[in-house]
C-alpha cells in the first residue's frame, strides 16, 4: 500500500513536472502574460548598455552603442548604414532667439536624467522597458503600439472623422491637399491631469500620406502623459510612426525597429522640464521634422535627434501631402459620462496667453528646402465643449501662425 502510494506520487510529481517545464508559468494579473514571453520581449528591447544611468524621476536609462539599437533589427534595416547628418537643415530653422518675451521661454530641452551622468560618444540613450511596463499592456507583441481601436476607418477625407473615433477626440488644425517636405512647430508644454490609467493626453504634429483606409503612413512627434505606457503621469517627450494605418507597423519612441536614433542627449520616452505655469511661466519646445536623401528627420531644439529611414514607408517616400499640429486625449470613461481628462493646459483656447495651450511659428518645408509659415490653416474638433481651438490674432514675428487649443473635459456643457 506504501509503495502503490509512492508510486502514485512519484508519476503525479513527473508530471507536474514536465508540465512546467513545457507550459510557461503565468504572470497572475488581468492580461496574463507567461514569463516566457515577457522575457523574450524584454531581451529583444533592452540591448547590453556600455553604461546605465538611473534618473531621479525612477527612469534607467541605458547607454546602447549606435548600431545595437532597435531599429536596425527591423528588416528593412539589416544592412543599413546610419546617416550621422543630414545633407542639409531646413532654411531659418536657427534665427530666432531662445528667450524672446518675459515669461515665455523656449528651452533646450532638459530631462531628469541629465542630472545623474551622460552617455558616451557612439551610444544613444534607451528607456529601459521593465517587466511592469509590459504588465499594463493590452499584449506583449504589440506594446509600445496604438490600440487598435484606434485605427481610422473614415468616410471622407475630413480630419474630423479620421481623428475622432472610439473615444479618441482631438483638437487640432491641418493643412491639406498640398506638398509638403516637413513641419515645425513650438509647442507649449504642459502636464495635463488624466483621469483612467488607459487613458492619455498630448500635444504633437502629425506628417501624413496615404489615404486612411489601409495605406495610411504617419509620422509623429511631441509630448504626452501616457500612465498606461510609461506608468506615472510625467509629461514626456515622444514619437511615433506607422505605414499602415496603425495595423501593424510602427511604435512609440524605440519600442520597436524602426525609427534610428543618433543623438546621446535626449532619450525618446524620457520626461521633460521645466513646464508651463497657468497665468505665469510659459514654455516650449521646437519640433522639426524635414526630408532628407529620402529619410525623414527629427530635430528637438537644436538637438538633431534621429530619423526615420525612407525604406519604412509607401506614400512617405515621395513627400506628405496633409499636416496636422494640435492636442489630442484618450476617452475610455463609460456610462455615457465623459471623461475628466484635460488637453492643453485644461483650459479652453478662447483663454488665450498663459492660460489656453499654443502652437507658435507654425511652418511647412517646401520643395526647396524653405521653411514657410503655414497658410489655410483649418480648425478641427468633435466637440468644442469639450476641447476647442482658435486661430491666433495677427502678430509679431515672435508668434508667427499660431493658435491656441484646449479644454478641461466633463464640464456643465459637457457632461
Amino acid at each position: 500500500m506504501v509503495t502503490n502510494f509512492k508510486r502514485v506520487s512519484f508519476l503525479l510529481a513527473l508530471v507536474m513536472t514536465v508540465a512546467a517545464i513545457l507550459t510557461p508559468s503565468v504572470i497572475s494579473g488581468e492580461n496574463g502574460f507567461s514569463d516566457l514571453q515577457i522575457h523574450k520581449h524584454l531581451k529583444r528591447l533592452n540591448k547590453p548598455p556600455l553604461k546605465t544611468i538611473k534618473s531621479p524621476d525612477g527612469d534607467m536609462i541605458d547607454c546602447v552603442p549606435i548600431t545595437d539599437q532597435p531599429a536596425l533589427a527591423h528588416p528593412l534595416l539589416i544592412n543599413h548604414t546610419v546617416q550621422m547628418r543630414p545633407s542639409f537643415n531646413p532654411e531659418s530653422v536657427f534665427s530666432e532667439s531662445k528667450v524672446s518675451s518675459k515669461n515665455h521661454q523656449s528651452n533646450a530641452i532638459t530631462q531628469l536624467w541629465h542630472v545623474n551622468g551622460r552617455c558616451p560618444e557612439n551610444t544613444v540613450p534607451i528607456r529601459r522597458t521593465r517587466k511592469q511596463d509590459l504588465y499594463r499592456a493590452n499584449s506583449v507583441e504589440k506594446f509600445g503600439m496604438k490600440n487598435q481601436k484606434s485605427i481610422p476607418k473614415p468616410t471622407s477625407y475630413e480630419p474630423a472623422s479620421v481623428l475622432t473615433q472610439n473615444g479618441h477626440q482631438h483638437a487640432i488644425m491641418y493643412v491639406e491637399d498640398g506638398v509638403f517636405y516637413g513641419a515645425k512647430a513650438k509647442i507649449n508644454v504642459w502636464n495635463p491631469d488624466v483621469e483612467m490609467p488607459n487613458e492619455f493626453s498630448l500635444a504633437q504634429i502629425w506628417v501624413l500620406g496615404g489615404n486612411f483606409n489601409s495605406d495610411l503612413n504617419s509620422i509623429e512627434a511631441g509630448w504626452q502623459v501616457s500612465p498606461q505606457l510609461y506608468g506615472d503621469t510625467r509629461t514626456r517627450l515622444f514619437t511615433y510612426w506607422t505605414s499602415d494605418a496603425y495595423q501593424g507597423t510602427g511604435c512609440y519612441n524605440l519600442l520597436c525597429s524602426g525609427f534610428v536614433q543618433i543623438n546621446r542627449e535626449i532619450a525618446m520616452g524620457g520626461s521633460i522640464s521645466p513646464l508651463s505655469n497657468y497665468g505665469n511661466s510659459q514654455y516650449d519646445i521646437t519640433i522639426l521634422i524635414w526630408k532628407d536623401c529620402g529619410n525623414w528627420w527629427l530635430r528637438v531644439g537644436e538637438e538633431l535627434v534621429g530619423y526615420w529611414p525612407g525604406s519604412l514607408f509607401t506614400s512617405l517616400k515621395d513627400k506628405a501631402e496633409e499636416v496636422y499640429w494640435g492636442g489630442g486625449i484618450a476617452n475610455e470613461m463609460t456610462g455615457g459620462r465623459h471623461t475628466t481628462t484635460t488637453m492643453g493646459s485644461g483650459h479652453f483656447a478662447g483663454e488665450w496667453y498663459k492660460k489656453a495651450s499654443y502652437f507658435r511659428k507654425v511652418m511647412t518645408v517646401d520643395g526647396a528646402n524653405t521653411l514657410r509659415e503655414a497658410e489655410n490653416l483649418h480648425p478641427t474638433t468633435d466637440n468644442d465643449n469639450c476641447y476647442s481651438v482658435k486661430e491666433g490674432q495677427s502678430g509679431s514675428s515672435y508668434w508667427g501662425t499660431h493658435f491656441f487649443y484646449g479644454g478641461p473635459g466633463r464640464n456643465a456643457k459637457c457632461p
